[in-house]
C-alpha cells in the first residue's frame, strides 16, 4: 500500500518516478529482496492505474475516485489489484482493506472502503 501511496504522490505532482527505487526505498531492502508478490501488486497496480479508477469511478456516482485521498485510494487500488491477480475469496482482500483503513484513515472511513470494496470486486 505504501508503494502505491508513494507512486500516487508522485503522479499527482506529474514527477516521473521509478517503481525500482520506491520499493527499495519502502522496504528497506535491495528489489532482489523484494518479494514477487509484491513486486506484482505494485506494478499491476500502477500499469492499470486508469482501468482501476474507473471501476471504481462508476460505483461512485456522486464523488470523484480522484477526490478521495491518497491513502484511500492506494488501499482500494491495491485492493483491486490483489483480487484480481491472485486466487483469494473476495471477503479476505476485504478484510485486509479494512484492518489497514482502521490503521491509518480516520474513524469511519472504513465503512467506505468496505461498501465499495464489496461492489467493485
Amino acid at each position: 500500500m505504501t508503494c502505491i501511496y508513494d507512486a500516487l504522490m508522485y503522479v499527482n505532482m506529474g514527477q516521473e518516478f521509478s517503481v525500482e527505487e520506491i520499493m527499495t526505498s519502502v522496504f528497506e531492502v535491495n528489489y532482489d529482496e523484494i518479494s514477487f508478490f509484491c513486486k506484482e501488486l505494485v506494478i499491476k497496480s500502477l500499469a492499470h492505474l486508469s482501468e482501476i479508477k474507473s471501476k471504481f469511478q462508476a460505483q461512485m456516482p456522486k464523488w470523484r475516485f480522484d477526490r478521495l485521498n491518497l491513502v484511500e485510494q492506494a488501499i482500494l487500488i491495491m485492493s483491486y489489484t490483489h483480487k484480481t491477480t491472485q486466487e483469494v475469496d473476495k471477503s479476505i482482500v476485504i478484510n485486509i482493506a479494512v484492518k489497514l483503513a482502521k490503521k491509518f484513515l480516520e474513524k469511519d472511513d472504513y465503512k467506505f472502503v468496505n461498501g465499495i470494496l464489496d461492489k467493485v470486486l
